[in-house]
């Protein structure tokens, strides 16, 4: 249940986070040569990443959080260069401290991440990707183990946000598809709000068995409305990429771009826009980058935990809108905060 007295958890994710972020930074220092590569000049992005061999998503991982640090900035023709901080790790420079970081060099975490950032990922793509379905073999979520403790393992986190998710997205009659919607609360917290509605849970068979337990759990805590909740919920196991999604008046896409990467979120965006019925609208709860990708700081930090664990990273609303642009929709303006750096963005279908 919302109360708006408890504090914002963010600084607890924050500080997990900020490991994935200090890799990023013993890399850039010690081992791929971004502050010698700018030491005399600026570069674009793309001239950065042919310089240092990196595909677009390690590079919209990396840069992205250095600018976040302070230590480079995009200047007056969108190029970068090194800030006056940044200064401090060209070698070249009396005094540095990057004899400092690169005491840290060899750290197994940095040593991993420079790995990744230069093959865009895990060496060994199944052993290192968590969460995703890797090819055409099956999902690891399809895994009733691993289902079982990455769904209860985001259900506190998913509790916490969802009510607030709940209050901020439209109040209707009618229905909500929730996309790898997990732990399924910011489904039955939707439906708590919205009491004559109904919703479909989609997600791996493994997942909405730990889904139905938790619905189990809620029905009977004694809150209000709790109790109407089974019959309104159907859980709806699938592949959302390539499988038909029922059609909806509202879509939940939750903390679910981001583990994919640029084309795959495209395609999402247009088999969610066709799932939609007119007039409907697609609901986006994530982190996002600055649409100038040059931070915030927990955001980069998170998106290079999620570089580490999937195949995606955060994007900026700006991405995601252009999406779904692509795709159909009309993007709204709204940037609706949440939580624990989250927040909401959403999209119409046009009724015509």
């Amino acid at each position: 249940m919302l109360n708006d007295s408890q504090p914002d958890l963010a600084p607890i994710t924050r500080h997990l986070r900020a490991m994935f972020g200090s890799r990023l930074l013993i890399a850039a220092v010690s081992h791929l040569p971004v502050f010698d590569y700018l030491s005399d000049t600026s570069l674009s992005v793309n001239e950065l990443r042919e310089r240092l061999n990196l595909q677009e998503r390690p590079a919209m991982v990396l840069f992205p959080a250095l600018c976040a640090m302070d230590l480079l900035r995009y200047d007056a023709s969108d190029r970068l260069t090194i800030t006056e901080l940044g200064r401090y790790l060209v070698r070249q420079q009396t005094p540095n401290v990057a004899g400092y970081v690169g005491l840290e060099k060899d750290d197994l975490g940095a040593l991993e991440m420079v790995i990744r950032l230069q093959n865009d990922g895990p060496l060994d793509a199944p052993q290192g990707i968590t969460f995703v379905k890797e090819g055409e073999g099956p999902s690891p979520m399809d895994d009733p183990a691993l289902a079982r403790e990455l769904t209860l393992g985001l259900s506190g986190r998913a509790r916490r946000l969802s009510p607030i998710v709940a209050s901020k997205i439209t109040k209707r009659d009618g229905h909500l598809l929730d996309v790898a919607g997990g732990t399924g609360f910011y489904t039955y917290e939707w439906l708590l709000q919205n009491p004559t509605s109904t919703a479909t849970l989609f997600d791996r068979p493994a997942v909405l068995s730990v889904a139905s337990e938790l619905l189990d759990e809620l029905s009977q805590s004694g809150r209000p409305g709790a109790e109407t909740l089974r019959e309104r919920v159907t859980f709806l196991p699938g592949d959302m990429l390539t499988d038909e999604l029922p059609q909806t008046d509202i879509l939940l896409a939750a903390s679910l771009f981001h583990d994919w990467p640029t084309p795959t979120c495209q395609l999402l965006a247009d088999r969610f826009a066709a799932a939609l019925r007119p007039g409907g609208e697609l609901w986006v709860h994530d982190a996002f980058l600055n649409d100038t990708l040059d931070g915030p700081l927990p955001v980069t930090d998170y998106s290079a935990q999620l570089f580490w664990g999937t195949k995606g990273r955060c994007y900026s609303r700006a991405e995601y809108r252009s999406w779904f642009v692509q795709a159909g929709l009309e993007p709204t303006s709204d940037n609706i905060p949440t939580q624990m750096d989250y927040g909401l963005i959403w999209a119409r279908k046009p009724n015509g």
